[in-house]
C-alpha cells in the first residue's frame, strides 16, 4: 500500500473540524525552504479569518498531528488567511470571485505580456476569462497561467 502524502493527511484531518467551524481549507503546502520544512495551511470563511481562528486551527492540527505522527522530520506549522490578494486555485474560486480584479502571471507572454490584470469573468472550458481594458475579453488556458490572484485597488 502506498504511503499517504502529508498534504492529503492534513486535508483529511482538518475537513470535519473546518466544516464545524464554518471555515474552508484554501490550501495546504508541505515545502522545504533552505534547511527547514514548513507545513502551511491557509484557511478562510465568508467574513474573514481572525488571529483567534488561526490559533484554534493551529492547536487542533498540532494535537492531531502529534497523535498521528505522519511527519518524520522537524517542521514549522503555519496557519494563515489567504489575505486580500488571495491566490485563486480551485475552480470554485474563479466562480466565487467573478467580477473582481485579478492578476494573471503567465508562463509565456500573451500579446507581449506575461502579467495581465483585468476583471475576472470566470472559467470557460478550462480557460480563465478576463475583461481587459485594452484587449477586451481574453481567454487564456489555465495550463498557461502560473498564478491567478485577486488585486486590491487602494485608490
Amino acid at each position: 500500500m502506498r504511503k499517504k502524502r502529508v498534504v492529503d493527511i492534513v486535508e483529511e484531518v482538518l475537513a470535519p473540524f473546518l466544516t464545524a467551524q464554518k471555515m474552508e481549507l484554501v490550501d495546504v503546502e508541505f515545502v522545504k525552504e533552505g534547511p527547514y520544512r514548513y507545513l502551511r495551511v491557509t484557511i478562510d470563511n465568508e467574513t474573514g479569518i481572525s488571529l483567534d481562528d488561526c490559533a484554534d486551527v493551529s492547536r487542533f492540527l498540532n494535537d492531531k498531528l502529534d497523535k498521528l505522527d505522519p511527519i518524520e522530520e522537524q517542521y514549522f506549522l503555519e496557519v494563515t488567511s489567504p489575505g486580500v490578494e488571495r491566490i485563486l486555485k480551485k475552480d470554485a474560486d474563479f466562480k466565487r470571485f467573478a467580477g473582481r480584479q485579478v492578476q494573471l502571471k503567465l508562463y509565456q507572454p500573451y500579446e507581449g505580456q506575461k502579467v495581465i490584470v483585468g476583471e475576472l469573468v470566470g472559467l470557460e472550458v478550462d480557460s480563465v476569462v478576463l475583461n481587459h481594458a485594452s484587449m477586451g475579453t481574453v481567454k487564456i488556458p489555465k495550463s498557461k497561467v502560473s498564478l491567478t490572484k485577486l488585486v486590491v485597488d487602494f485608490d
